[in-house]
């Protein structure tokens, strides 16, 4: 692998707050290391489009706190062929990139890996998603900032439905992983919490309400995945307690793509000043296909195929807990 002289840096897929740090962090740490640095707009679709800009240590003033990405992020069809891919190799070599930091999912590091073996480019991967379903860290850039945006929303919730004595079915991001959910459910004192790695069907959600109800809760709390498979959607399982269990006034919120949005939290502007300066130093060194994560608080790297297959199972002792809490 040769000297690298300029890197470039994009963000790629659904968008999650901390991106803006990350950015932030590879291009101060090139400024540092004295290396080049350019922006990719639209992820894999921008770099194919040739859409490439210097950056700074000056053009990432006061974006810390900022919830997005200032390169904005876009899914490519185009990348997804041999065409694409060999389009997007032509325009690195055309301004002389060197090496590539993807912050994103495992749909980004999977187009990252499939690049990497076709044309042996150094890549490194910082991981970017809400769903925290990324195998090789305990947390994800966004992670901790959707989770405390959920927790504050469901608070909210249930003032309400303590004032009316209303059944509240809260549904939060996560089509494939439960820890929104989960940590959320837990966090804000949910009543029932649905998963899509525990399908525990319509009766047992039943009767733990039932259960609640002789115990002397008026009012109540379900917080579900929108992945979750005891019903065909949330709605479903609000008309079915409503069938069942007419003494509850039953609402749905849907808190939706407001998860992704916001300032991200401390914990996720320090995490992306890490991960920024850990995937810089790597590519400096010679490294590549390796992605940036957390263990144990320390910054540590996983093959990039390991955390696209690897995937990230639900801590198994907060399900217990969560189990003991709706007691």
């Amino acid at each position: 692998m040769k000297k690298v002289k300029k890197i470039a840096v994009m963000t790629s897929g659904g968008d999650s707050p901390g991106m803006n740090a990350a950015i932030r962090s590879v291009v101060r740490a090139c400024a540092y290391y004295r290396t080049e640095c350019v922006g990719i707009y639209r992820g894999y679709q921008g770099l194919i489009e040739g859409d490439l800009v210097p950056m700074t240590a000056r053009s990432v003033n006061n974006i810390v706190h900022k919830g997005g990405t200032i390169l904005k992020s876009a899914r490519s069809k185009d990348f997804r062929t041999k065409e694409g891919r060999k389009k997007a190799y032509e325009n690195l070599l055309e301004h002389k990139v060197d090496a590539l930091v993807v912050i994103g999912g495992d749909g980004s590091f999977t187009g990252g890996v499939v690049f990497n073996k076709e044309y042996n480019f150094p890549i490194i991967g910082i991981p970017g998603t809400i769903d925290n379903d990324i195998f090789g860290t305990s947390h994800t850039l966004g992670y901790d900032t959707a989770l405390n945006t959920a927790v504050e929303a469901i608070d909210k919730i249930r003032d309400t439905a303590s004032s009316h004595n209303r059944l509240f079915f809260v549904e939060v991001m996560g089509r494939d992983a439960g820890f929104i959910a989960l940590n959320a459910g837990v966090g804000a004192g949910a009543e029932e919490i649905l998963i899509p790695e525990e399908d525990l069907g319509l009766e047992r959600m039943l009767e733990s309400l039932k259960k609640s109800r002789r115990t002397g809760k008026s009012s109540s709390i379900v917080v579900v995945a929108e992945g979750d498979k005891s019903g065909r959607n949330v709605y479903q399982l609000a008309e079915y307690v409503e069938e069942n269990m007419p003494e509850y006034e039953v609402r749905v919120s849907v808190l939706g793509h407001m998860q992704r949005g916001g300032s991200p939290s401390c914990f996720d502007r320090v995490l992306a000043s890490r991960l920024g300066v850990k995937a810089v130093e790597l590519l400096i060194d010679g490294k590549t296909n390796l992605m940036v994560g957390l263990k144990d608080n320390k910054v540590t790297t996983t093959e990039l195929e390991k955390a696209i297959k690897g995937g990230h199972t639900i801590d198994m002792d907060l399900l217990r807990v969560s189990d003991i809490m709706t007691t």
